[in-house]
């Protein structure tokens, strides 16, 4: 992808990408959300899932079961100093009245992807990943909020319906969460062709 993230088509990709593999991406979401309570096993997990959704930005086929893999617990060093960076990070950029706190997590949102993909040192892919998305951090936020502003409209819609509407709007978020994963892909697609 050369040039400037297009909203639209980022979402229309992803959603695209997304109705393709349904079925792996809705048994990724409950066994995510099935284990990502469980303290140990939810590292592995969620690694898990980054590399679900890197794999899904190639177009490779993605097995659910990768949450599950022994390697996942590999990099653990880098990945606690990465979260602890990040965190540390934000917390400061919070402080500095509210706006740095978004611009920063908007900014280092790819680095987890960049450091668990290509094994970088934590600082080094909240660098990359700080440079990647710069000039496109309101595109970012436009795809993230139009996805919720959807979400919130079926939602809300599906909540009204008497008796089943509770149901049915859990099952669409399950839906929405497959959905958010690929569009994710597509973003981390572009920003990883940028990378190079």
């Amino acid at each position: 992808m050369e040039g400037k993230l297009n909203i639209i088509e980022t979402i229309k990709e992803g959603v695209v990408i997304g109705t393709k593999n349904i079925l792996s991406l809705l048994i990724v979401a409950v066994l995510y959300y099935l284990t990502c309570w469980v303290p140990y096993l939810n590292i592995g997990t969620t690694v898990g899932l980054y590399k679900f959704i890197i794999k899904l930005s190639r177009g490779e086929v993605a097995d659910p079961l990768i949450l599950f893999e022994k390697e996942n617990f590999d990099n653990l060093g880098n990945l606690i100093l990465f979260f602890g960076i990040y965190s540390m990070g934000l917390i400061v950029a919070f402080f500095m009245m509210i706006i740095p706190f978004f611009v920063m997590s908007i900014a280092w949102s790819f680095a987890i992807y960049f450091l668990i993909d290509r094994k970088m040192k934590p600082i080094e892919a909240l660098e990359l990943s700080f440079k990647v998305t710069d000039g496109e951090k309101w595109h970012i936020l436009a795809v993230l909020v139009l996805l919720c502003i959807a979400m919130t409209i079926v939602s809300t819609v599906l909540g009204i319906i008497p008796v089943v509407g509770g149901a049915l709007a859990g099952i669409a978020s399950l839906f929405f969460f497959a959905i958010v994963l690929a569009v994710v892909s597509v973003l981390f697609k572009h920003f990883d062709s940028k990378a190079v």
